[in-house]
């Protein structure tokens, strides 16, 4: 009897707990590493999962590496397999904090936050702050965000045939609507 009512009070703590939490498993990131007069280096990924938790401030972003699209198939073909390994590093983890962060400031108008946290990619871990838009919209709370990734920041070797074309600065956009 007190072990059948523990799991039920486990179970509804568990579901209580999970309630607070908003999150999205259509995400998207987009990134850039185009070098002028080169081959366009654009891929999105439309199947991120994010996952906040106002009471604490904790955001979690998390990208399958092979879900990147790009225009074309070789040069997916060649970031999964020589450059990102996502054989052997098959996913971009974000765990971080939103700074300031309180869920009754969240309206229609758009706020801006820091949230600061460690990104891993490519086996490499970096503490990274990055700012982003914050806003109520009628589907749930839609984050929007711009930043700068370096490639050498984690271990991203581009071969010097093609290193004059791709660039090591990686422009990324963040944009989803949790609910």
């Amino acid at each position: 009897m007190k072990k059948s009512t523990f799991l039920i009070l486990l179970l509804t703590a568990n579901f209580i707990t999970a309630q607070d939490k908003i999150r999205t498993s259509m995400g998207v990131i987009n990134f850039e590493a185009s070098v002028p007069f080169f081959e366009e280096v654009n891929a999105v990924n439309k199947s991120v999962i994010m996952v906040m938790e106002p009471e604490t401030s904790s955001f979690v972003c998390v990208a399958v590496i092979k879900n990147f699209r790009f225009k074309m198939d070789l040069m997916e073909t060649h970031f999964n397999q020589n450059y990102i390994e996502s054989d052997r590093y098959p996913k971009a983890i974000f765990k971080g904090k939103i700074g300031k962060f309180d869920m009754k400031d969240i309206t229609e108008s758009p706020k801006e936050y820091t949230i600061k946290g460690k990104l891993q990619i490519h086996g490499k871990i970096k503490e990274i702050e990055v700012s982003a838009i914050l806003k109520k919209v009628p589907e749930g709370i839609e984050i929007i965000s711009d930043f700068s990734l370096n490639t050498d920041d984690f271990n991203i070797k581009i071969p010097s045939m093609i290193e004059s074309k791709v660039s090591k600065k990686v422009n990324t956009s963040l944009v989803g609507i949790m609910k």
